[in-house]
C-alpha cells in the first residue's frame, strides 16, 4: 500500500507505524494532541510536553532519570512526525491541523486488530 497509494494514505500509514513503534507517540497523541481538540484550542506548546513527561514519570520513574537535552529531542522528533504527517501546521507554531483518518488505513488497522494505533489515530478528528 506504500509503494502504490495516494499520499494521504502513505503518509497515515506511516504515522501508523511511527506509533506501533512507539508508545511515547501514541500517547502523546492520544493524550495531548487530542485533548488540545477537545478542549478547542488551536495549538500545542512545550509547557504540554513537560506535563506529558511528568504525567509518564508517574506510570515509569525511569523517565526522571532522562536528561533535558533527551527530552528536548524526543518533542522536536515529535512535533516534527506530527508536522511531516500534516497533524501540525510546522513546528514553529505547532498549530493543530486535525485529520480523518483514510477508510483505507481505518480498514487496513481493524483488519489487522491494531486497536492501540488505531485508538491514538482515530481520537485525533
Amino acid at each position: 500500500m506504500i509503494a502504490q497509494r495516494e499520499v494521504e494514505v502513505v503518509v497515515q500509514l506511516l504515522l501508523a507505524a511511527a506509533v506501533k513503534h512507539s508508545a511515547l507517540l501514541g500517547d502523546f497523541m492520544r493524550h495531548v494532541y487530542a485533548d488540545r481538540q477537545r478542549r478547542l484550542e488551536n495549538a500545542l506548546s512545550p509547557l504540554d510536553w513537560q506535563d506529558f513527561l511528568t504525567n509518564c514519570s508517574h506510570q515509569d520513574e525511569a523517565v526522571l532519570g532522562w536528561s533535558d537535552s533527551t527530552k528536548a529531542k524526543l518533542f522536536q522528533v515529535i512535533i516534527r512526525i506530527l508536522t511531516e504527517a500534516k497533524y501540525l501546521e510546522s513546528a514553529r507554531t505547532m498549530r493543530l491541523t486535525p485529520r480523518s483518518l483514510h477508510p483505507v488505513v481505518r480498514k487496513y488497522l481493524k483488519d489487522r486488530k491494531e486497536s492501540y494505533v488505531l485508538e491514538c489515530l482515530e481520537r485525533i478528528r
